[in-house]
């Protein structure tokens, strides 16, 4: 708690330094970007230095993966925007850090993005793409990146693992009830070995690999994708040489703005939840493709004034052979305040619900904890190129109790 605190005044004092560097920050910004002659071609290197640091309970919240009860996380983005005429246009994200997902392991270098964009039409009517990037389901995707998100971490839909496993397929009630420690119910730290097996109903925003076509016919917007992972599938399956197209993914959103003050979308999404590794323990007669994960989502956004508000739905169903499907709803509301062009706030609410499997007695029994998870995040932007936000999240513990974890987070990002 003290070395989070002491970060977070550190990084306040860094930022009001920094405001004097803001020249700096525009004589690198026009040497970041070029074109030709013509200007048929022009390229844009931007990034971001994001430095988070947090402290929470144990088990560590979500998808942070640590031993202790604080973590320091520091991150470096790299964007490349290149347009070729005005048709083409490409894009790569890199990253350097201590993973996807914040952990204390070492840092590493990868690329999180990269795709080729075609617009055959000047209106916008039909885009096509090709690579590595973002799912086009829901809204929070659109807006995932650091200096645009209010808070810290990722909604509950996005990093709350649940029971179900990519590696293994459930074979009976008892095995799933056991995967999602409902039975047997421990309370050693043992429980939690088993975590870097488990699933989220939807990773981050899921950087799969594949094809999609999207567009805008008047009010109305839409896109759909093929990848090569269902939208639960982990980083390490993303790229193009780990599932190898064996079981893809389609997945599509159909979004309506009546105004500019709102935003109403649909999406869906259908596809195998299990790696190739998993194909041993299917039921009988089965294959993988019996093992799919199937999502329906709602989204919708509203802008007024000082205020902005987000929210999602989703309603997902991994099908289990034998034992029937495994049913979970999970939903946020978030809601920011700009007090003044610097000084922001932002409330999130968070809950997923578990569905029921029938278990060897006959007893339906719900396959997972109903959870939820309120996030505070007041934000101050020193710069146009720096801000800090803190986060505080209030969550039951992993086990239904009630008992509760605490989770503070601090993040400085500066932009370039």
């Amino acid at each position: 708690m003290k070395r989070l605190l002491l970060m977070a005044w550190g990084l306040a004092a860094l930022a009001a330094a920094g405001r004097a560097a803001e020249d700096g920050f525009d004589r690198l910004d026009a040497a970041l970007t070029g074109s030709t002659a013509a200007g048929g071609v022009r390229a844009r290197l931007s990034g971001t230095l994001d430095l988070e640091g947090y402290h929470f309970s144990q088990p560590p919240p979500g998808l942070i993966v640590a031993a202790g009860t604080g973590l320091f996380n520091p991150r470096l983005t790299l964007f490349l925007d290149l347009q070729l005429g005005g048709r083409v246009y490409a894009f790569v994200q890199a990253r350097a850090d201590r993973g996807f997902d914040p952990s204390n392991g070492p840092v590493e270098g990868r690329l999180d993005e990269y795709a080729l964009r075609v617009t055959p039409w000047a209106d916008g009517r039909v885009s096509f793409q090709a690579g590595k990037f973002a799912t086009v389901v829901g809204n929070w995707v659109r807006r995932h990146g650091s200096w645009e998100d209010p808070f810290v971490t990722a909604p509950l839909p996005y990093e709350n693992l649940t029971g179900m496993w990519d590696v293994a397929a459930v074979r009976s009630a008892a095995t799933l009830l056991r995967w999602a420690h409902i039975r047997p119910k421990s309370f050693s730290g043992e429980q939690f070995s088993d975590n870097h097996y488990r699933l989220p109903l939807i990773w981050g925003p899921d950087y799969g690999t594949g094809f999609a076509a999207s567009g805008e016919l008047g009010r109305f917007n839409y896109a759909a994708e093929v990848k090569n992972g269902a939208l639960s599938a982990r980083p390490a399956a993303w790229p193009a040489d780990e599932v190898r197209w064996r079981h893809p993914t389609l997945s599509g959103r159909l979004g309506y703005r009546p105004d500019e003050r709102w935003s109403l979308g649909w999406s869906a999404s259908a596809g195998s939840y299990l790696l190739p590794v998993a194909a041993p323990t299917v039921a009988p007669g089965r294959d993988l493709d019996d093992y799919r994960e199937v999502v329906l989502a709602q989204d919708v956004s509203f802008a007024w004034h000082h205020w902005q508000v987000w929210a999602e739905l989703f309603t997902a169903r991994f099908q289990l052979p034998v034992v029937g499907d495994a049913t979970t709803t999970a939903w946020y509301v978030e809601t920011k305040y700009k007090f003044t062009p610097q000084l922001a706030g932002a409330v999130r609410w968070n809950q997923q619900l578990f569905g029921t499997v029938t278990d060897s007695l006959g007893v339906p029994v719900p396959w997972g904890y109903a959870t939820w998870r309120v996030d505070v995040a007041p934000s101050y932007r020193f710069t146009p190129h720096t801000q800090l936000k803190l986060q505080y999240s209030l969550q039951p513990d992993d086990l239904g109790g009630r008992e509760f974890n605490h989770t503070l987070a601090a993040q400085f990002t500066v932009r370039f």
